[in-house]
């Protein structure tokens, strides 16, 4: 890849992420599993070039889990990138597991969590694993309350055990977040979060305060893409894709907003790469911010 895109990538600025210092613009390797996040990727070779497209361009942060397939992307990502490079982090998830049917099944249990752990490890091909976000599972559809003490107490375990370097929170709400954070370092939280769906706005805020990355997932509307007429006029204004134009909105919105947009197609990745070097102009922020509040963005 050439010199061009890896500074392309550059443009999106920087973030600590545990105790490595990654690029804002990653990548999400949920969408080279098959449908439904279930089964082989339609094209094997496919998904593999994505991977090495998004390592050559300058990625050094992707975000996986074994219950993706289940065992699907994290043997494509070993299979296309081992022997990893050593600025490469790779972060994963625990906390839930795939029904036979595709179905996603909560997996708090001591056994569960500590065999998701060496399931990732054994799939990545890895001695310990950098980062590891428990995924809360009292809703799958989104944050809802209960308490988190009991399975992260056995992920600090393991973090104490050597298996896992840094831990972070995924689908959780902002108590769950504060008793997570009595209980050990929480260096990353992941929810959904995008130019439409801000419920998270001042956890954000807060979080950055705290130097705390916050990774969103479905930055583009995940299984529903974003569309909108705001968002739509803003990109032909500026020569750009909506989604090139609500990745940048993105990463302007706070500092510590780390992206992670997953895609199967490497022209498609391409694309969301072009969002870090997007200037998005003061009118045009505002705009979209005024859009996503009155909801019609």
């Amino acid at each position: 890849m050439s010199r061009i895109d890896q500074s392309r990538i550059g443009k999106s600025g920087t973030f600590t992420l545990g105790g490595r210092i990654v690029k804002r613009l990653g990548y999400g390797a949920m969408q080279l599993a098959g449908p439904g996040v279930f089964g082989p990727p339609k094209d094997h070779d496919a998904a593999l070039a994505v991977l090495r497209e998004a390592l050559a361009s300058g990625v050094d942060h992707i975000d996986t889990s074994d219950f993706y397939g289940p065992h699907v992307t994290n043997k494509l990502i070993r299979e296309a990138l081992a022997p990893y490079p050593d600025d490469l982090v790779i972060v994963t998830k625990i906390g839930a597991r795939r029904g036979a049917d595709g179905s996603w099944i909560p997996a708090f249990s001591r056994e569960g969590l500590t065999q998701a752990v060496h399931d990732n490890l054994r799939n990545l091909g890895l001695d310990v694993l950098e980062l590891v976000n428990l995924r809360s599972m009292f809703d799958a559809h989104g944050p809802a309350e209960g308490s988190i003490e009991a399975p992260l107490t056995i992920l600090a375990e393991l973090q104490r055990q050597g298996l896992v370097r840094h831990i972070g929170l995924s689908n959780v709400t902002p108590a769950q977040i504060a008793e997570g954070r009595r209980i050990c370092e929480i260096v990353c939280v992941q929810n959904a979060y995008n130019l439409v769906h801000r419920a998270d706005d001042a956890l954000i805020d807060d979080l950055a305060r705290d130097g705390i990355a916050y990774v969103p997932f479905f930055p583009l509307g995940g299984f529903t893409p974003l569309q909108s007429a705001t968002l739509s006029a803003v990109a032909a204004r500026l020569g750009a894709t909506p989604m090139q134009v609500a990745l940048a909105w993105l990463l302007r919105r706070a500092p510590n907003i780390l992206l992670i947009p997953g895609t199967s197609s490497v022209a498609h990745f391409q694309e969301n790469l072009a969002a870090a070097a997007l200037n998005l102009p003061d009118d045009a922020a505002r705009e979209l911010d005024a859009s996503a509040s009155t909801g019609s963005a």
